[in-house]
């Protein structure tokens, strides 16, 4: 896992970022905000993602907003994935694909317990050549449809493989953790022991290669209603791919 991912969660655990009364509650895996798919299309798409909760436990969920106000994407996902708990907390296998139509941009995130087989190659694979190529021609069903057979088929082991670059190790450089611990000291240090321990917790797993996202910030799932989704207590960890059309 590249020390650029440890950058980006600690950037979400500094940042203030987006109120959490911004982060939709998902109560469908299919879910657009926009009004840009159809009821039929969203139906499909629902059916499908249902299905194969029930045949892998894999909870792979859709969400298309307008805008993120100008937040970043990385931080919106992570926290949408991490409120609502997507995946087992068994297994952490969940999968969020999250659409920002007006900012054209969009995200695959991936639980912890996927990032062996839904590689940050992989998924950035997938966004510029099932995902993006029909954005461009205002064909977003098709797209959508697209990513979520290829991300479906990744976790089967049906997908071709596609060569992943090796990072510089995997793990955060020794220079990074001693900068990160100055300024998140300098931070956090008058603010309660509760933060403290939690940012030393976080740290120690990170300089032992073994950090996992998803279970700070606070944040409860919850799912239900007359919908079919509920978080299962997944937890991320800064996995995925990012991408632009």
């Amino acid at each position: 896992m590249s020390w650029v991912k440890y950058l980006v969660v600690f950037l979400i655990l500094l940042s203030e970022g987006f109120p959490s009364s911004s982060y939709p509650v998902l109560k469908m895996y299919a879910t657009d905000l926009t009004g840009t798919l159809s009821r039929a299309e969203l139906n499909a798409l629902e059916r499908k993602l249902v299905t194969f909760h029930d045949s892998t436990s894999t909870q792979l969920v859709f969400l298309m907003i307008s805008t993120l106000d100008g937040g970043a994407i990385e931080e919106y996902s992570y926290q949408v994935a991490a409120t609502n708990k997507i995946g087992t907390k068994e297994n952490n296998n969940g999968v969020l694909l999250l659409i920002a139509k007006e900012d054209r941009k969009l995200r695959i995130e991936v639980g912890y317990g996927l990032e062996g087989v839904l590689t940050d190659a992989t998924s950035s694979y997938i966004i510029r050549n099932e995902i993006i190529p029909f954005f461009k021609n205002g064909e977003y069903f098709e797209g959508i449809n697209g990513g979520l057979n290829a991300i479906i088929a990744v976790t089967a082991g049906e997908y071709k493989k596609v060569k992943e670059e090796e990072d510089s190790g995997g793990k955060i450089p020794f220079p990074v953790i001693i900068f990160i611990i100055i300024i998140l000291l300098s931070i956090f240090g008058g603010r309660g022991s509760g933060k403290g321990i939690l940012i030393g917790s976080v740290l120690g797993q990170m300089a032992g290669g073994g950090f996992r996202g998803g279970s700070f910030g606070g944040f409860s799932g919850r799912g239900g209603g007359f919908g079919g989704f509920s978080g299962g207590g997944g937890s991320f960890g800064g996995g995925g791919a990012s991408g632009s059309w």
